[in-house]
């Protein structure tokens, strides 16, 4: 079991079924020693400022984390390849007068954090979008780099 599903375990958090692609591109991608998570949608619908709260939209980050980690495990076998966090990129279905974007991608790297300690700490850019596919409330993107 790699670190990384220890680290699941120990805070009782289980794994989704990874879900395909919905179009024409791979789940991940490999170079180097980098890889990088193709954008995934929270399974939240709406939008935060309106349909949404500002909890249950951290929530959908980091549940969606989860989902992206699903993705990788599918794909490469073995978490226990990712050494780390580089990047985070998160596009938020808000209102134009929604302003608190940092505090909804805190749920994703809080969890990024308790996940690789020190290596989870990452660059990251939180944009606030009028349309996500599927209506959904966030969507996520991740640059992971490998051992």
């Amino acid at each position: 079991m790699s670190r990384v599903e220890e680290k699941l375990k120990m805070l009782d958090l289980i794994l989704p079924a990874a879900k395909p692609p919905v179009g024409n591109y791979t789940g991940c991608k490999t170079t180097g020693n980098l890889l990088y998570a193709s954008g995934r949608v929270s399974e939240q619908r709406g939008r935060v400022g309106t349909d949404v709260t500002i909890e249950d939209a951290r929530k959908a980050a980091h549940d969606t984390v989860l989902l992206i980690l699903a993705i990788i495990k599918n794909e490469i076998k073995d978490l226990g390849l990712l050494k780390g966090v580089l990047k985070l990129q998160g596009f938020i279905l808000c209102e134009d007068d929604f302003f608190d974007l940092p505090k909804v991608l805190d749920g994703a790297s809080d969890l990024l954090i308790s996940l690789f300690g020190e290596n989870g700490r990452h660059a990251r850019t939180a944009t606030g979008v009028a349309q996500l596919p599927f209506n959904a409330t966030l969507q996520l993107d991740i640059i992971f780099e490998l051992e």
